[in-house]
């Protein structure tokens, strides 16, 4: 136990509060706006939904009620976007980028029709396979020729490669509003709405895929650069010439070159055996200790009317390994990274469905294997995306339609999982602080620069002045202690990557399989516009990881103080750290 340096828990506003006063100083009285609509389309009252029950001297308790996750007062109508009015996306250099579908003209409302799932009594069931393995390299083979026809359609055909790629775009940076809050954006990444979307965007892409090949039972390989056999790009991506090879990528990461999923940037010139090591560890954080309820592992609450830049909610997945595997397969030659280390040219490279396969994989061995539960609450059951399907026309879903894999008709291939077996160990026991200089210990030091490494010195446990019925409002059993970095600004426009470890006292000796580590936040760069369409190049954030498991293994269950140190990694220029917190969550917690 290191000495207790008269620490102060860093305790800040919750988040609803900031939202209020941004909202109240940016926006001041409420617009009254004059409008066309359909009629019964009335505009709810803008919003911002407040998720947090009670601030008790710094301590943050998540309200979920017994009958769900959530237990919150639904929106009249759920979040969706505006899909008929599209507007400009937006580079990471300011610049617009059209990104609307084109097929023909222009879509209606009622051109929009509701998902019904196959109807049939035995729906083909497709079986997505490992790039890797022999049944992968078939379906890969079909998925080469599937991208040749694709790319052979029409300019102005939805199921084009080009179309499929900008629905990306479209969805990621700017190009739709919500639906009854034209002044708010409707964006996918950041929030509970990351995996669901991109279930339903890969489900569309791949029955167009089947249509061309005249073959339902046609199924995405996935790219399982979770697996030690799988962390090398697969060849056929690599073939000059063919339709899965695309010229913006970093050269010096096609095969045999293993991924990393701690990439920051620069070269590891750590051997392919001892990559692959590290990366298993990265990955059992990310699915068990960072992982361990439905907010940590799929990300925070965006609901209609939300403003999403209040939101600061990306799980840990889409952090990492998926932003990560997004800037190490992108082009470091290019401006912004291009194809993959971009949001609104990733979907541009034919890898991208590859890569989010797997991620829609991991998410059902995080349900199926790790117990993990989904959100109950309407406002996420209900939400809806529009696509193109394989008959060219625009289909309403709704994320409560896609949970159950068999009404889609498909599955995947069962492979091993080694990173469920790399636990990462502690490197030390205790750790001292060094000087009262090197730590922070008082809120007032914040907001800081993350210019440099930064030591913080966090309370845990509730105050001795707080009563008796406060403190039974907090069950450390049953809800996860959750570490909170608050970022009041960084650059979205690059990438950005920091590392957070817990009293870790030489922080370039810990490495990924070391208990001390935390994990990373970590961005991939992307275009924005604020209310106003005024292009914006920084944004807030937050990254969370899970304590429970960390403290246990560290033995310091029952420390009052925790010492937390930030390091810049990549793209940290003018971020600023608005504060470190703990919270407790309870979304795992419910029936």
């Amino acid at each position: 136990m290191f000495p207790l340096i008269t620490p102060t828990y860093f305790g800040f506003p919750p988040f609803f509060s900031h939202a209020f006063a941004k909202t109240a100083a940016k926006n001041g009285p409420p617009n009254i706006r004059c409008e066309s609509k359909p009629a019964g389309d009335s505009v709810p009252t803008r919003k911002q939904t407040p998720e947090l029950k009670f601030d008790r001297r710094g301590f943050l308790l998540l309200g979920f009620g017994s009958s769900g996750i959530y237990n919150t007062v639904s929106t009249e109508k759920p979040l969706s976007p505006d899909f008929v009015n599209c507007g400009d996306a937006v580079r990471p250099d300011g610049r617009p980028i059209d990104c609307c579908p084109d097929p023909g003209s222009p879509p209606s409302s009622s051109d929009v029709s509701d998902f019904v799932p196959p109807t049939a009594a035995a729906p083909t069931r497709r079986v997505r396979s490992a790039a890797q393995t022999a049944a992968g390299a078939a379906a890969l083979a079909k998925y080469t020729k599937a991208v040749e026809l694709m790319k052979k359609l029409p300019a102005d055909d939805p199921r084009s490669f080009r179309q499929q790629a900008d629905v990306h775009c479209a969805y990621c940076d700017g190009a739709y509003a919500q639906r009854g809050f034209p002044d708010l954006r409707f964006e996918i990444h950041e929030s509970w709405l990351f995996f669901p979307f991109h279930r339903w965007y890969l489900y569309f892409f791949e029955r167009i895929c089947a249509r061309l090949l005249d073959d339902d039972a046609f199924a995405l390989p996935f790219w399982n650069w979770d697996g030690p056999s799988g962390m090398e790009i697969p060849a056929p991506f690599a073939i000059p010439g063919s339709p899965l090879h695309d010229r913006r990528r970093d050269r010096s990461h096609l095969p045999p070159a293993v991924a990393d999923l701690n990439w920051d940037g620069s070269p590891t010139g750590l051997s392919p055996e001892k990559q692959r090591y590290y990366n298993l560890s990265v990955m059992y954080k990310q699915m068990v200790n960072n992982g361990v309820t439905p907010r940590l592992f799929m990300g925070q609450p965006f609901k209609a009317g939300d403003d999403i830049s209040l939101i600061n909610g990306a799980g840990s997945i889409e952090t990492a390994p998926h932003n990560t595997i997004h800037v190490w397969t992108g082009d470091p030659r290019e401006p912004n990274g291009e194809n993959m280390g971009v949001f609104y040219s990733a979907a541009r490279d034919p890898i991208f469905y590859t890569h989010h396969a797997n991620i829609d994989r991991l998410w059902t061995i995080w349900a199926d294997k790790l117990g993990g539960k989904v959100f109950t609450d309407p406002d996420w059951l209900e939400t809806s995306f529009v696509f193109y399907n394989e008959d060219k026309k625009p289909v309403r879903v709704k994320t409560k339609d896609c949970l159950d894999l068999s009404r889609l008709g498909y599955a995947y291939q069962e492979i091993e999982t080694p990173w469920l077996n790399a636990k990462p160990k502690p490197r030390l026991r205790e750790v001292r602080v060094r000087s009262p200089d090197d730590v922070i210990t008082d809120d007032r030091d914040f907001p800081r620069e993350l210019n440099e490494s930064l030591n913080i010195v966090v309370k845990r446990r509730p105050s001795r002045k707080m009563s008796s019925s406060e403190k039974e409002n907090i069950n450390y059993e049953n809800e996860e202690e959750v570490l909170v970095i608050e970022i009041t600004e960084y650059n979205i426009g690059r990438h950005v990557k920091f590392d957070v470890y817990v009293n870790e006292d030489d922080v370039e000796s810990c490495m990924p399989d070391s208990t001390e580590f935390l994990g990373s936040f970590v961005s991939v760069p992307r275009g924005g516009h604020d209310d106003d369409d005024v292009v914006v190049t920084s944004a807030r954030g937050a990254q969370r990881f899970g304590l429970s498991n960390v403290v246990a293994e560290l033995g310091v269950e029952e420390d009052e103080v925790l010492m937390v140190t930030l390091v810049p990694r990549t793209g940290c220029a003018g971020l600023t750290v608005g504060g470190v917190r703990i919270e407790f969550d309870a979304s795992g917690s419910g029936p």
